[in-house]
């Protein structure tokens, strides 16, 4: 009942293709894992989420094949804590800027003495309330740490980031990274294109799975043929009011388009 089969297609390195969930619903999050997709970012930091809502959306994606992958507002072990207490298997933890923060957030995931994890899995979702056998011996080797790289200074500290013993993949955020680089709202620019591209090289090289979010297609095809190995390729919200706006566009000049159309 613990496997985590996303970690274990990243150690293959067989590409995931992601969805981005931001909609904060677990209807939403139900429905969006019927779709196909590899993995579902469940997101804390910029949308509005908590605890509760987040256990909402784990519960109504664990019944289809999609993984959930959450992402705290912060790399906080207390936040790391409650996000594993309640089921969640792989992390993404934005803002990690050095080894020793990296270090210190696989900490949070494992328990002691190879960790700081605190132990109360007995009372937990993580534990199938104590219903997984072994719960506590096993956990450590199923939580996949992601960790963003959104500054240059994430970039300049970006080979021993990806070297930190515990850490499986490296996501490289664009919108904040180009933001950083001087080129705020151009995650396109050839500068920030060409420091991705070569972050992906080096996480490859240190034998991790690296990860980008793009809503472009040819972008996310782009990165996935340089070696990223877990790639959202859409925005739930972004995909909905596109999809509203094209349907209205559609009838605004009055009269309805041919069927098909």
């Amino acid at each position: 009942m613990i496997i985590n089969p996303f970690k274990q297609a990243l150690k293959d390195g067989r590409a995931q293709i992601g969805l981005w969930s931001s909609l904060a619903d677990p209807l939403v999050a139900e429905a969006l894992a019927t779709t196909g997709f590899d993995w579902l970012l469940i997101d804390a930091e910029h949308a509005p989420n908590d605890l509760r809502s987040v256990l909402a959306q784990l519960q109504a994606v664990a019944a289809h094949s999609t993984h959930a992958v959450v992402r705290p507002p912060i790399g906080d072990v207390v936040l790391i804590k409650q996000y594993l207490e309640i089921g969640a298997q792989t992390l993404l933890i934005p803002m990690v800027d050095s080894a020793e923060q990296a270090a210190r957030m696989v900490a949070a995931t494992r328990y002691p003495p190879r960790g700081i994890r605190g132990v109360g899995s007995s009372a937990a979702r993580s534990s199938r309330w104590s219903g997984v056998p072994h719960y506590l011996q096993r956990a450590d080797d199923e939580i996949c740490v992601l960790l963003q790289v959104e500054t240059t200074t994430g970039l300049a500290n970006l080979a021993e980031i990806a070297a930190v013993d515990g850490v499986d993949g490296v996501f490289f955020g664009p919108a904040d990274l180009s933001a950083s680089m001087g080129f705020l709202g151009q995650p396109g620019h050839p500068d920030v294109v060409a420091a991705m591209t070569r972050g992906i090289a080096t996480v490859r090289a240190a034998g991790k799975a690296p990860g980008i979010l793009m809503t472009d297609n040819k972008a996310s095809q782009y990165y996935l043929d340089r070696g990223a190995l877990f790639v959202a390729v859409g925005v739930d919200a972004m995909l909905l009011v596109k999809a509203a706006k094209d349907l209205s566009a559609a009838f605004r000049g009055g009269a309805a388009p041919a069927s098909g159309a």
